[in-house]
């Protein structure tokens, strides 16, 4: 009877310790042409920007439909919001510059200029300020997010990738080639804190969980970086597939998402005190960047269809296939 009772109890804790199974559970055709970076939700707004090629694509998450596009941004890294003043700010990697627009009207409202090559951006509600992250330059731009003002230049000591902040004066970005974190103040211009991600490689996509001040960075040598803001040091490395340049933390689940461009997403999650690799989920090639509304729980995932690759030739071995025409979409990953 004990031994009944035992392994119906550890089964019952089994259930409840994995959780349902995530998958593709839709498509959203977007269509056009040219690639992709990263995408940013507004998920009280109920709005998903897109970067595209020269534009950034606007849906609606309840219809999923396509309800505007913000232009003129060519080469367009990244979005950031600034919802209590009515604005946002794409870095446009192709022209060293920031486009601000009205996210009501999505009408450009003005340009700031940057370093060389603006990738990521990220915008701070305490201090009002918006920071894009120039990988060309190996620096970041900070400006006032009212004015437009450009108030400083930091050096970085190597190529930004992805940053995240806390809203509260501090963010922290992924420094690619010297396989590190930096800490920023925002209102003060400067990096207060640096260390180096031991046993990952060429750090790209960077999230956060804030109560538990754990970073996750995603490596280009197949693992996920898990580490303390606090004291720098490596908690531990996942592996994850290869090609990741994006990763999320749902802060409503406590899971963490890896999207990677061979064609999956890694999904890690706490299990007692340590953190564990619970799912690989089918997605498709090149989806390697996504975001996670918050409300739904729901993951998406910019994504083309390609053609065959071409022949190899002495120039490029491995030469990619072309993507098809208007095949754009974002794929829907949920449970």
């Amino acid at each position: 009877m004990k031994k009944t009772l035992t392994c119906f109890l550890l089964g019952v804790l089994i259930a409840c310790a994995a959780p349902a199974a995530h998958r593709v559970i839709g498509t959203i055709a977007i269509g056009g042409e040219g690639g992709w970076d990263y995408l940013t939700v507004d998920s009280a707004a109920r709005r998903l920007y897109i970067s595209h090629a020269t534009k950034v694509v606007v849906l609606d998450l309840d219809t999923e439909k396509v309800v505007g596009e913000i232009l003129d941004t060519s080469g367009v890294h990244g979005i950031a919001l600034a919802p209590k003043l009515n604005r946002g700010f794409t870095s446009n990697g192709r022209t060293n510059n920031v486009t601000i627009f009205d996210l009501k009207t999505l009408k450009p409202l003005g340009q700031v200029k940057t370093g060389e090559n603006p990738d990521a951006i990220a915008y701070d509600e305490k201090s009002n300020h918006v920071v894009t992250f120039n990988g060309r330059s190996k620096d970041a731009t900070v400006f006032e997010a009212s004015s437009g003002k450009v108030l400083a230049t930091i050096p970085l000591g190597g190529k930004p990738e992805f940053p995240t902040g806390d809203d509260k004066g501090k963010m922290w970005v992924n420094i690619e080639d010297t396989h590190e974190i930096a800490e920023i103040d925002v209102a003060k211009g400067a990096v207060t804190k640096r260390y180096v991600l031991a046993g990952c490689e060429d750090p790209t996509g960077l999230a956060m969980d804030f109560q538990r001040h754990h970073i996750f960075s995603v490596c280009g040598n197949k693992v996920m970086a898990i580490s303390d803001a606090m004291t720098g040091k490596v908690i531990v490395t996942l592996p994850i597939g290869e090609g990741s340049d994006g990763v999320s933390f749902d802060p409503g689940t406590g899971l963490v998402f890896s999207s990677n461009g061979e064609g999956t997403v890694t999904v890690v999650r706490m299990f007692g005190s340590k953190y564990v690799v619970s799912e690989t989920v089918t997605t498709a090639p090149g989806a390697r960047t996504n975001t996670i509304d918050p409300k739904t729980h729901k993951m998406y995932l910019p994504a083309a269809k390609y053609g065959p690759a071409p022949a190899a030739t002495a120039e490029k071995k491995n030469p990619r296939p072309a993507m098809i025409p208007g095949s754009f979409m974002l794929l829907v990953v949920g449970q």
